[in-house]
């Protein structure tokens, strides 16, 4: 019997694919595994440093989960006084229950305004929902004003890390596509990063003098006052949050915190975190409507209430998208985010993806992972996301059905519960020794046995099984 044809490797990612397939293409990407390596190792060791100043650390990280739990807990409640405090303060609340009414709320209040174009300050909320192409289908163009998010934008392709959206582009590659793509760029003799930041900011100026709208997301939202707060390192934020006319955020009802007091734990916990900063260089805040400008918060569900109901997946709401655990990630580093197709990559996204959008679209996600304890350890609030992948590890098998896997093991299980059945497995195993004779390890099973094991064997060796079974003696 001879063995089906070897498939043809995939050479370029598909966003259909499940991350195994997508994985593998990105391994042989030596120039993305160097970029991904000399990026993460820089902001690990920033991270250490400034976290190691701190003696108190361990208590900081504590009470940013208990906050966190203490909204979970309330949310319905804190949700409601944010509300009333924005719209006291001249804002008006918008609730959406998933992307698609977020989407229909935002062009339609940028289409109000007459405007055909605006300006954005790098929002997770509004990648989540595809708002840029939402926009797009009704002639709004929206500009990506976060240096990384613009390189993206401007490389039609999708953000690789949470933090650093082009993480995966190195300095000459992004000054070959700033060439390419800004029209005032002109010739850039050097790829120094001092000169495409200047050659970005020429072009951003502009858009933010002339653009009557923005759209930001928020790191977070304080109950008691209604004051929302983007921190970031650019500038960029607060030149969007000022000028525009008309400012519309969108943001995940879990980026709630009770009291003002409460930013106090978490512009500690998040700059130290992310960038490897004391502080964030721009830490902006609003209280509702500010002089001359209209105000609108989208309040977006897509999926959060139903992972609040799962008690073994709800501590993912905690997150507040530092990236740490991307950074520490083995699986991550040597992948890069795109493989994984889905808007949160890394460690965080295997958790957050299948429970916002469900485990059936992202069957592989939770196996995206050596449950190495890396990210658990590096999470500013304490998210156990090594555990919660086994627990979604376990639905995931739920909802794959019966498969070739599942029936060997319920085959293998009632063999073992039998003495005589596992006497009789065993000495039938000794079949296998007609493979594995050039170095006593079988690489490959035969046909159809590859086809039906292949989940266990495309990975791993099997040993070739000995002349005697052990409970027979020595081999």
């Amino acid at each position: 019997m001879t063995s089906p044809p070897t498939a043809r490797p995939v050479t370029e990612l598909r966003a259909e694919a499940p991350f195994p397939v997508n994985a593998a293409v990105q391994l042989r990407n030596e120039q993305l595994r160097r970029n991904l390596a000399g990026a993460t190792r820089t902001i690990r060791t920033k991270r250490a440093n400034v976290v190691g100043e701190l003696p108190d650390w361990a208590e900081l990280r504590a009470a940013g989960a208990a906050v966190k739990d203490d909204v979970l807990a309330h949310l319905d409640t804190y949700l409601l006084q944010l509300e009333e405090r924005v719209t006291a303060n001249g804002g008006v609340v918008h609730w959406a229950r998933d992307g698609a009414e977020a989407n229909r709320i935002v062009t339609d209040l940028v289409r109000a305004t007459g405007a055909t174009e605006v300006v954005k300050v790098k929002s997770m909320a509004t990648q989540e929902i595809g708002l840029n192409e939402a926009l797009a289908e009704a002639g709004v163009t929206a500009i990506e004003t976060d240096l990384a998010e613009l390189i993206v934008q401007l490389g039609h392709e999708k953000p690789s890390h949470i933090l650093v959206p082009a993480i995966h582009k190195n300095r000459d590659e992004i000054r070959d596509l700033f060439q390419r793509e800004i029209p005032t760029a002109g010739d850039i003799p050097t790829s120094e990063p001092r000169v495409l930041a200047e050659v970005a900011r020429r072009h951003l100026r502009a858009k933010f003098l002339s653009t009557p709208v923005a759209i930001s997301g928020a790191n977070f939202a304080v109950a008691e006052t209604g004051t929302l707060g983007v921190v970031e390192s650019e500038g960029n934020g607060r030149m969007c949050l000022t000028l525009p006319r008309t400012l519309i955020t969108v943001m995940g009802i879990e980026k709630l915190v009770p009291t003002f007091a409460d930013l106090g734990v978490f512009l500690q916990l998040l700059p130290r975190s992310s960038t490897g900063e004391r502080m964030n260089p721009y830490t902006s805040m609003w209280t509702g409507a500010v002089e001359g400008q209209a105000f609108h918060l989208v309040l977006l569900d897509n999926g959060r209430t139903a992972t609040l109901a799962d008690p073994d997946g709800r501590d993912a709401l905690r997150c507040i998208r530092c990236s740490a655990c991307l950074n520490v990630c083995p699986v991550y580093e040597r992948t890069g985010g795109h493989a994984y197709g889905s808007v949160y990559p890394g460690p965080i996204g295997a958790v957050l993806s299948p429970q916002l959008t469900g485990v059936r679209e992202n069957l592989s996600l939770p196996f995206a992972s050596t449950l190495c304890g890396a990210c658990l350890d590096a999470c500013p609030v304490a998210i156990d996301i090594p555990r919660m992948l086994v627990h979604l590890r376990a639905k995931a098998v739920e909802a794959k059905g019966p498969t070739a896997e599942s029936a060997a093991m319920r085959l293998a299980a009632s063999t073992m519960r039998s003495p005589r059945r596992w006497r009789m497995a065993l000495r039938a195993a000794r079949a296998g020794r007609v493979l594995g004779r050039r170095d006593g390890v079988i690489h490959r099973l035969p046909f159809p046995l590859t086809g039906l094991l292949k989940g266990w064997t495309a990975a791993r060796d099997l040993p070739r099984p000995p002349r005697r079974p052990y409970r027979d003696g020595a081999a």
